[in-house]
C-alpha cells in the first residue's frame, strides 16, 4: 500500500515526504553541520519535538539552539541524562534538582556515601558516554496508571503522588535506553546533540552549566554566588518546616483542609525575616538610607510597607520613598539601542534632583518630595514640606536600588542594601522545577489584569523587553546586597491560578499569538495546582500586591 504523500515547505523549498515521516529523519547532513545544533521544529505555528510525526502539509522552520524554547528543551535532556548517568553508577540513590544559579541547576544526590568530587568526575564521564552512542530519546504515551507502577519501581514517590494527582488516562514519558522518566516540556530527539555542558561539585550536591542563548555553543565556568546560595539554603529550611516538598504535597494539605495553617506559617516565615532585617539595620551603626532593589513582581513596595513597621519597632521613624516618582520627564526619557524610550535604564531618572533631595533631607532641611504622572508623563511637586523626623531613616525601593550610580553623594557606610526576588520554593517533582521567572510572569500577569488593564499577551510580550533591562540594570548588583529575602509564598500558585487562567485560555484560542506557546506552557503548570481562595491571604501579604486587598495601598 503506497503511503500518503505531504507537501512540506522549509527555508523557501518544497519537499514531499512520507505522512508519518518524524521531523528528524528529514534533517540531512547539511543540517546536522550547522552552525548551532536544530533541537525542535515550528510545524504550522507550533513547536513540536524532532520525535513527532508529520501529519499533515504545512510548513517548517527548524528551531536551532540559539532559541529560548529551544535551549530549555536542551537543559531538559541534560538533566535527564545526569539523571540516567547518576543512577546507572549509584542505582540506589535519589536525584533532586532544586534551583537555578547563573547559567546552570543546582541539584543535590542523596545517597549512603555523601557526593564528592571523584563521584562527579564518574558521572560526567558517564554523561559523555551517553552522548557520544547518540542515543534517540523515544517519547513514550503510555497509560498513567501503567507511569505509576514503572515509578513505583523505582522507589520515585514524588513522581507517583505527581501522576496521581493527574486526571488524564494517559501521559507522556521519555525513555533513554531502559530508563524511563517524566519530564515537563519539550526534549531534543537524541543525547548526541547535548556536546555543550559541564558539571561542577558545588557541597553538598552539584552544578550542571548549560549554554546561553546568546551564546549557545559555550558553556561558562560556575562562579559561586554566596549571597544567592544563602537564600536558597534558607528557603530550602522554610519547605521543611511547612513540610511542602513539592506541588502534589502542597494539594494533599489544601485538600485535607490544612490551607489555613499552611499561610499562616508561610506568612509568619515572612514577617519573621522581616523583623531579623530590621533589626541587622539597627545593628548596623552610621544607617541612614535603606535601599530595596529587586525585579519586576518580586514584590519590593509590600516589602518596604512592612519593614517600615518593623523599623518602627526598632525605634526608627522611616520616611519611604519610591523612586519611581523620580523619573525624568517621558519625553527627555534615554533611548535605547533599538531608537525605543528605555525606562529601564537609571539615566531614566533625575539622578542628580534625587540626590540633592536625599543630602537635604539628612541635613535636616525640608524638602518637596515628587510624585510622577504616569498619564501624563511629567513629574509634578507635591504641596507639602517633608523632613526626616529625629530618628528618621530613609527607604528606598526601586530596581535601581543597589546600582551605585544612584546615590553617589551619600557615603556607603550610611547605606543598608536589600535584594528581594520571588525565588522558587516549590518543583513539580524532583525533576521538574518551576523557574523562578516563571513566578514573576505569572505574578505579573494577574497584576497587570486586575490592576492595569493589560491582557495577559501584552504582559508577555514585554517579557523579553522587561528581562533584557533586568539583566543589565538590577540582577549583577545582587551580590552586593546585606541582605536576600526571598517574597515567595509556598501557596501562592493556588491563589494566583483562578486569575492567571483566565487571561492565560484568551491566549490559548489565538494559536498565531506570538506567546501562544508560552502561555499554553504556564496554563499547563498553573493547572498542577489545586485552588485556594483569595480571602484567605492576609491583607498584609506580599501576594495582595499581585491580586488586590492590600492594607497599604488601593487597587
Amino acid at each position: 500500500m503506497l503511503l500518503e504523500k505531504l507537501k512540506i515547505k522549509i527555508d523557501d523549498k518544497y519537499v514531499s515526504v512520507d505522512k508519518g515521516t518524524k521531523f528528524y529523519q528529514l534533517l540531512d547532513k547539511n543540517y546536522k553541520e550547522d552552525i548551532y545544533p536544530i533541537i525542535l521544529a515550528k510545524f504550522n505555528n507550533i513547536y513540536l519535538e524532532l520525535t513527532d510525526e508529520i501529519k499533515e502539509n504545512g510548513d517548517l522552520v527548524w528551531i536551532r539552539l540559539d532559541n529560548a524554547i529551544a535551549i530549555k528543551a536542551y537543559r531538559r535532556a541534560l538533566q535527564f541524562v545526569f539523571i540516567k548517568a547518576t543512577l546507572d553508577l549509584f542505582n540506589e540513590c535519589s536525584i533532586t534538582i532544586q534551583h537555578s544559579i547563573r547559567n546552570g541547576l543546582y541539584g543535590e544526590v542523596h545517597k549512603d556515601v555523601a557526593l564528592n568530587e571523584e563521584d562527579i568526575k564518574l558521572i560526567k564521564n558517564r554523561m559523555m558516554e551517553i552522548i557520544n552512542k547518540d542515543i534517540v530519546i523515544e517519547k513514550c504515551e503510555v497509560k498513567t496508571k501503567d507511569a505509576i507502577n514503572i515509578f513505583k519501581t523505582y522507589k520515585m514517590n514524588d513522581k507517583v503522588r505527581l501522576l496521581s494527582s493527574l486526571k488524564n488516562d494517559n501521559v507522556k514519558l521519555y525513555k533513554i535506553d531502559d530508563r524511563y522518566d517524566y519530564f515537563y516540556g519539550n526534549m531534543v530527539y537524541s543525547t548526541g546533540i547535548l556536546k555543550y555542558f559541564d558539571l561542577e561539585y558545588y557541597d553538598p550536591g552539584f552544578v550542571l552549566n548549560f549554554p546561553k542563548v546568546k551564546e549557545p555553543t559555550k558553556v561558562c565556568k560556575f562562579v559561586d554566588i554566596p549571597q544567592l546560595s544563602k537564600v536558597f539554603k534558607e528557603t530550602k529550611r522554610w519547605i521543611s518546616i511547612l513540610d511542602v516538598a513539592d506541588v502534589s504535597s502542597l494539594n494533599e494539605k489544601i485538600r485535607s483542609h490544612e490551607k489555613e495553617d499552611i499561610i499562616r506559617v508561610s506568612e509568619a516565615l515572612h514577617e519573621k525575616k522581616i523583623a531579623q532585617i530590621a533589626d541587622m539595620i539597627l545593628n548596623k551603626e552610621n544607617t541612614k538610607i535603606v535601599l530595596i532593589a529587586g525585579p519586576s513582581s518580586s514584590g519590593k513596595t509590600t516589602f518596604s510597607k512592612r519593614l517600615a513597621i518593623q523599623l518602627r519597632v526598632n525605634g526608627y521613624k522611616p520616611l519611604l520613598i519610591s523612586l519611581d516618582d523620580y523619573y525624568i520627564d517621558r519625553d527627555k526619557t534615554p533611548l535605547d539601542e533599538n531608537g525605543k524610550p528605555d525606562f529601564e535604564s537609571i539615566n531614566a531618572l533625575d539622578l542628580e534632583f534625587f540626590n540633592n533631595q536625599l543630602k537635604d533631607l539628612l541635613s535636616n532641611k525640608a524638602v518637596k518630595l515628587p510624585k510622577y504622572n504616569f498619564k501624563t508623563g511629567k513629574r509634578e511637586e507635591t504641596k507639602e514640606n517633608i523632613e526626616l523626623s529625629q530618628n528618621g531613616i530613609i527607604v528606598i525601593e526601586g530596581i535601581h536600588g543597589l546600582n551605585p550610580k544612584l546615590i553617589y553623594k551619600i557615603a556607603d557606610e550610611n547605606k543598608f542594601k536589600i535584594y528581594i526576588s520571588a525565588l522558587t520554593q516549590l518543583n513539580l517533582d524532583n525533576h521538574n522545577r518551576i523557574s523562578t521567572t516563571d513566578i514573576r510572569k505569572i505574578r505579573r500577569i494577574v497584576r497587570d489584569f486586575l490592576s492595569r488593564g493589560y491582557g495577559g499577551a501584552e504582559t508577555l510580550e514585554m517579557w523579553p523587553s522587561i528581562k533584557r533591562g533586568e539583566e543589565k540594570n538590577i540582577f549583577k548588583y545582587q551580590e552586593e546586597a546585606d541582605v536576600l529575602f526571598n517574597s515567595t509564598l509556598v501557596y501562592e500558585m493556588a491563589v494566583l491560578k483562578k486569575y492567571a487562567l483566565e487571561e492565560l485560555k484568551k491566549i490559548n484560542n489565538k494559536k498565531d499569538s506570538y506567546v501562544y506557546y508560552e502561555a499554553k506552557r504556564l496554563m499547563n503548570i498553573i493547572n498542577f495546582f489545586e485552588d485556594i481562595e483569595k480571602e484567605k491571604v492576609p491583607e498584609n501579604s506580599i501576594l495582595r500586591e499581585f491580586i488586590g486587598g492590600s492594607c497599604f495601598y488601593e487597587y
